[in-house]
């Protein structure tokens, strides 16, 4: 038997259940977890603000062994390491599948979200959507790598070549890219809560040579801004803070409604502009980067049972860095 923790009803607290451990089947991985890192997007799915099928067992940063494998299954043997990201699965057919643009599938299914994901003691994943973890990385270490810091990569990869980049919402993914932007020569300003002092001290710690409140200007004018927090109201004010010609990239699944803002703030050659899932071409480029800066992740590690928690202090802005559960 497995365990797991699952979203029953939106807005209701997520349930421990024990059900078989499952088969896998062709092509598929049975993995054993040992950590799972909770994401914005499973406070999202939680709340109900994404509408997929239910029950459902969220999670979708997960780190584990590989216990079985179903029929023509390639690429890893019992025992090997392996992570599983948001993406679960594409159709190869569609336009966007066939023009390399797998992250906007027609078809796609999602790890916690559109099939069951890491909020358990074991979960069944598509092997060629699985990815090995470098050596150099924790199990608990290396699961927020699968989530926050892949899409937050490919949010950087959107915001351009400039150097001077804004991130607003100051967690876990932008606890990574700050890092990273550090690492490839950029000057990343962090913004904040309005107040919260641990979280800049905690951003100018990881390289960022400016933080503050997201009601603040920054030193400089920026060339890109990256939206980690989950509020409309941010895209306009970070649209008044980049030059003529820089990007607002929304790097969430879901936010609230963006207001109207003048045409002013927008004219320049400015753009908006959302990121959607990820490929695995951005999974083998980041967890080769992420390695090599070398990214280091800070956690707090709560087990299984206590996911609500988890949940609780994510949607308060308690945590540090990532949360991760394990088993």
């Amino acid at each position: 038997m497995m365990q797991a923790m699952q979203v029953e009803r939106p807005g209701a607290p997520l349930r421990m259940v024990e059900r078989p451990i499952p088969m896998p089947g062709p092509g598929e991985l049975l993995i054993e977890v040992a950590a799972c890192g909770v994401c914005r997007t499973d406070l999202h799915v939680a709340e109900g603000d994404l509408n997929g099928p239910l029950p459902i067992v969220p999670g979708h940063e997960i780190v584990g062994r590989v216990r079985a494998l179903g029929a023509g299954s390639e690429g890893f043997s019992v025992g090997d390491r392996v992570g599983v990201p948001w993406l679960a699965q594409t159709c190869g057919r569609c336009f966007y599948c066939q023009t390399g643009q797998e992250n906007l599938c027609d078809a796609p299914l999602f790890t916690g979200f559109t099939r069951d994901g890491g909020f358990a003691s074991h979960v069944v994943a598509d092997a060629r959507y699985c990815f090995p973890i470098p050596d150099r990385f924790g199990d608990a270490e290396a699961a927020p790598l699968l989530c926050a810091g892949l899409i937050g990569y490919r949010a950087l990869r959107l915001a351009g070549a400039g150097e001077a980049i804004g991130l607003y919402g100051f967690g876990a993914a932008a606890h990574i890219l700050a890092q990273v932007a550090t690492w490839q020569g950029r000057r990343a300003h962090a913004f904040t809560r309005t107040g919260d002092a641990a979280a800049q001290d905690f951003a100018r710690s990881l390289g960022c040579g400016w933080a503050g409140g997201s009601d603040e200007a920054p030193p400089e004018l920026l060339d890109a801004a990256i939206l980690f927090a989950p509020v409309g109201g941010l895209v306009p004010v970070a649209l008044r803070h980049v030059r003529k010609g820089g990007r607002v990239v929304c790097a969430g699944i879901h936010m609230s409604d963006i207001p109207a803002f003048p045409y002013a703030d927008l004219w320049g050659e400015r753009s908006i502009l959302s990121v959607a899932n990820l490929t695995r071409a951005d999974g083998r480029e980041f967890l080769h980067i992420a390695a090599q800066v070398p990214v280091k992740t800070h956690v707090t590690v709560f087990p299984l049972a206590e996911a609500n928690v988890a949940l609780d202090r994510l949607r308060t802005g308690a945590i540090e860095g990532a949360a991760v559960l394990q088993p």
